[in-house]
């Protein structure tokens, strides 16, 4: 996205200023901080459409690259704006316009002035996918005047796994406003026009008789693990592609140039260009493709998990019964990829050479892949539910 449409007038609703035509008032709010988020609740907001298409649904985020996922997704199904600073001008302001019935703040976005802004204007609001990591609950406890009061305040807090629960719990959040409802990442459905993209990218790169290597979501220095992993194999696997997903788009060119440097043979998916048999790493450099190019894959690394950052979505590649490979930076979702691991979906990583054994024995072991593949599309459907549950609360509240 470029600097012009990521400062554009749509920006103002973070100071609290919003224009009738960019929301749907007397509706619901949901808060998605950036770009997981907004896909994580993807298949809750298309059932609240489908239960009640007259009630408006606004999606608000802290990022333009939210922004832009929210429009993909939804067109104009669903309204966007930017989710206004925590000052008490600012989200009175903010409220005041937006006058929604119900506000839903998905996974961890707790904000204090927020929270007592709508306490005070009578609007009930709602923590769906509800994540308290033991790290946030210890942080939160030492400033119990601070947080105590915005816990209380919440209509309902739906927890996404028995940690978060737990760690509520010891937040002294009323157990009568606290329910299990498990993560509603494991709902999750690929869409029409994800299916569609996959067989795009396929035609468009002409990649269908390569095998298929994915690192998603990357940080750095995962892209150069991922490189020394991959340079050694092709030796025994010359058709072997490496697509490589960054997680920001910031990160888009410096990828690039770290794979020129390198002398890797690279094409950018933005150029459309198709790969030639020695085309070695195709470079997604454009937003919302990811699972899209998972439904390609044999094999995924799950980023953000040698680096420090918590890990992604590991359900993604799950969904389409690829096996996953993750580092030990798991922080954001221990139960799903305790779930995947458990089930031999997932394996672990810890360096190069760790990725190179673990893509090496799948490449190998092509019926041993498949299975794997197949274990962790089964995580799914015994884990399935939580949308049904969080929609009872919601309604029931």
């Amino acid at each position: 996205m470029s600097k012009k449409s990521g400062y554009s007038i749509s920006r103002l609703s973070r100071y609290g200023l919003l224009f009738t035509q960019k929301i749907s008032r007397q509706g619901i709010l949901i808060h998605c901080s950036s770009v997981g988020e907004v896909v994580a609740v993807q298949t809750l907001v298309e059932r609240l459409i489908q239960t009640n298409p007259d009630q408006g649904v606004t999606i608000s985020t802290s990022t333009t690259t939210g922004a832009e996922r929210v429009k993909l997704l939804f067109e104009d199904r669903v309204k966007h704006v930017y989710f206004p600073y925590d000052f008490p001008v600012f989200v009175t302001t903010f409220i005041r316009r937006i006058k929604p019935k119900k506000i839903l703040i998905n996974e961890m976005e707790l904000w204090p002035n927020f929270s007592r802004a709508c306490s005070k204007a009578e609007i009930p609001v709602y923590i769906i996918n509800g994540r308290m990591s033991d790290k946030s609950q210890k942080t939160y406890k030492k400033f119990p005047n601070l947080f105590s009061p915005m816990l209380d305040s919440f209509k309902a807090i739906c927890a996404q796994g028995q940690r978060d629960y737990d760690n509520y719990l010891e937040l002294g959040v009323n157990p009568n406003k606290l329910f299990l409802t498990n993560n509603i990442k494991f709902d999750l459905s690929f869409s029409d026009t994800d299916i569609k993209t996959t067989e795009v990218i396929k035609n468009t790169f002409a990649i269908s008789n390569r095998n298929i290597l994915v690192g998603a979501s990357t940080h750095a220095p995962e892209e150069q693990l991922l490189i020394d992993a991959y340079l050694p194999l092709i030796r025994q696997y010359p058709n072997l592609l490496l697509i490589i997903v960054p997680r920001h788009p910031q990160r888009f060119e410096k990828v690039y140039q770290l794979l020129k440097s390198q002398n890797i043979q690279v094409n950018l998916m933005s150029e459309l260009k198709p790969c030639e048999d020695s085309t070695q790493v195709l470079l997604c450099n454009q937003m919302g493709k990811l699972r899209a190019i998972y439904a390609l894959a044999d094999i995924a690394f799950v980023g953000g998990s040698l680096a420090d950052r918590g890990g992604h979505n590991a359900l993604e590649p799950a969904a389409v019964g690829v096996p996953i490979i993750m580092g030990p930076s798991r922080y954001n979702n221990p139960a799903i990829c305790a779930a995947l691991e458990t089930a031999k979906a997932l394996r672990n990583v810890e360096n190069a050479a760790d990725i190179k054994s673990a893509f090496q024995d799948w490449l190998n072991n092509p019926t041993q892949r498949k299975t794997a593949g197949a274990a962790g599309k089964q995580v799914l459907e015994q884990n399935g539910g939580a949308i049904e549950k969080t929609l009872k609360v919601i309604h029931s509240q």
